[in-house]
């Protein structure tokens, strides 16, 4: 009995394999031509994509921090006699800084700076022979400089939001774990742009640590000042004195490093080769979502096509 059972379980697999074969192979034209059209709409929308191109530079911690958390544990003792907090010794000033790299009002700054808001936002890509953004005339008018505005009235300019989820989307900064190097990435149409932006982050938020540095430590040395001036204890005016003597060392080691947080290994140069799009991947996948796409058709036509025939014979039936 039991061999019976399974020799008409094959029986139907075998008739629904070639069911299945059949109904594929009455429907091949079907499929190759649904296959063509979805491999030929990607690769013109492969080819319809501006390439984009991706500059990158490796920066290094430029402070040696041992030093300063050195400074810090010998008079952090003083320093609390004087009342004064020099901060945690522990701070990592690298970290702090590639927060702040990537903090919105960081970013708000640094693109009006170097009015960026434009080629973020209104270019479509990069002409190579003339060196020139391509504009998205239909938000912006390159000729008169000028954001244009929709049917209602309102401006295209975007706003500091928009400006910096956008930028984030090109920036990347990544660590490796093992030596503490840093890379600074960003990805645009234009190769020379993206180089550009690179060495201007890398500048600016060296300038931004070093006068915010500066200004902690000038605010701690007038503080300094004028405690010493109101003391007449001489082991305070000792203590005071240590204490002026330092900030004035971190003002004068911030204005000496050019590269104050991080000092540049490998600079960004404008990249030759593209980044993306990667238009053989984008038309093989459209190749083969199209293929399946005629498929799943071809099987959904078979099952309609099934049951009306069913819903046909029992019709018949019934009527006669």
């Amino acid at each position: 009995m039991n061999q019976a059972v399974q020799k008409f379980s094959c029986a139907e697999d075998e008739i629904d394999l070639r069911a299945l074969f059949a109904t594929l192979w009455q429907g091949k034209w079907l499929i190759i031509v649904i296959t063509f059209l979805c491999a030929a709409a990607g690769v013109g929308y492969a080819l319809y994509k501006p390439n984009v191109y991706t500059a990158s530079a490796v920066v290094a911690p430029a402070q040696d921090s041992s030093g300063g958390m050195q400074i810090s544990g010998q008079l952090s003792g003083l320093a609390s006699l004087a009342g004064v907090n020099l901060g945690s010794s522990d701070t990592n000033k690298t970290a702090i800084a590639k927060e702040v790299l990537q903090s919105r009002a960081f970013l708000t700054d640094f693109i009006h700076r170097h009015q960026l808001a434009v080629p973020i936002m209104a270019t479509t890509g990069w002409s190579e022979k003339t060196k020139t953004w391509r504009y998205n005339t239909e938000v912006y008018n390159p000729h008169a400089d000028k954001w244009l505005t929709n049917d209602e009235g309102e401006s295209f300019e975007p706003t500091d939001w928009d400006l910096v989820k956008t930028f984030r989307r090109q920036l990347n900064v990544s660590q490796n774990s093992e030596n503490g190097m840093l890379i600074l990435s960003i990805t645009s149409y234009s190769p020379m742009a993206a180089s550009n932006w690179v060495s201007w982050l890398i500048q600016d938020i060296n300038e931004h640590m070093r006068a915010q540095d500066v200004q902690e430590s000038q605010a701690r040395m007038d503080y300094l000042e004028k405690k010493l001036r109101e003391t007449s204890n001489a082991d305070m005016q000792r203590v005071f004195y240590q204490l002026i003597e330092k900030e004035t060392r971190i003002i004068m080691l911030a204005n000496a490093q050019p590269e104050y947080i991080f000092r540049t290994i490998d600079p960004a140069v404008p990249p030759q080769d593209k980044s993306g799009p990667k238009r053989a991947l984008m038309a093989v996948l459209a190749t083969l979502l199209g293929g399946m796409l005629g498929v799943f058709v071809v099987f959904v036509r078979a099952f309609i096509k099934r049951e009306n025939g069913s819903a046909s014979d029992v019709a018949l039936t019934q009527s006669n």
